[in-house]
């Protein structure tokens, strides 16, 4: 008897947590959006869209540009480089500037009352092919930054972002 009586209120306080996961977001301007995913957003930052490629061995240009010194990256490879981030940071930011106003369209919605089943299931597929898209932005640009980089180059950046041993090639690691 005592035994469980410990155990439940060990218990007890995990419990509680549980219960609340959500608790302040109701304060949020949009619900499903934090203010750090809000300024990802509107900056055209990869928020972990890209992370198939970059945990694969495929570097994304912004970290490629961060490691240039280090890698040693020649001026026509950066300035390549540089297009890259350039184009998927414009697209990524529009994009990004699309799942807001989708996602502010949503809260409204259900702050509103009552929202409409269809309404919702119409807006949730947009939202999800917007999110799609931003991240084929993101993952694209992977694919073409990693060949312009040599596999010493893709190693040395593996090693410099903490990926291990490194990679020996794109997408063996």
């Amino acid at each position: 008897m005592r035994i469980a009586a410990l155990v439940s209120l060990l218990a007890a306080p995990c419990v509680a947590e549980d219960a609340q996961p959500y608790a302040g977001q109701d304060a949020r301007a949009i619900a499903a959006l934090s203010e750090d995913e809000l300024a990802g957003l509107r900056t055209g930052a990869g928020l972990g869209y890209a992370k198939a490629a970059e945990l694969n061995g495929y570097p994304g240009p912004r970290h490629v540009l961060d490691l240039a010194d280090e890698l040693e990256l020649s001026e026509e490879a950066r300035a390549k480089v540089q297009a890259i981030f350039d184009a998927m940071q414009a697209d990524a930011m529009d994009l990004g500037e699309r799942l807001i106003a989708e996602e502010a369209e949503l809260d409204h919605l259900f702050a509103e009352g009552e929202p409409d089943a269809e309404a919702v299931a119409a807006l949730t597929a947009r939202i999800a092919q917007t999110e799609a898209r931003l991240r084929a932005v993101h993952l694209g640009a992977h694919l073409v930054t990693a060949p312009i980089l040599t596999r010493h180059q893709r190693m040395i950046y593996a090693t410099a972002r903490g990926y291990g041993g490194g990679y020996d090639g794109y997408g063996s690691h």
